[in-house]
């Protein structure tokens, strides 16, 4: 099963100083779902530690 590939626009990511791109809150709403990876924008409210959806 392949996911539908979302084109990214402006203010979809940033990259750290180190070279790692980081998408935000906007891409990942727009991409519909939550991957489970822990992200740092996250806005499911997934915590990779319990692995559950809390309330944010």
């Amino acid at each position: 099963m392949f996911k539908k590939k979302i084109p990214l626009v402006e203010g979809d990511y940033y990259k750290t100083k180190e070279g790692y791109i980081v998408f935000t809150e906007q891409y990942l709403l727009r991409r519909g779902y939550c991957c489970k990876n822990g992200c740092k924008h996250c806005p499911y409210g997934y915590d990779p530690k319990t692995d559950r959806f809390v309330d944010k």
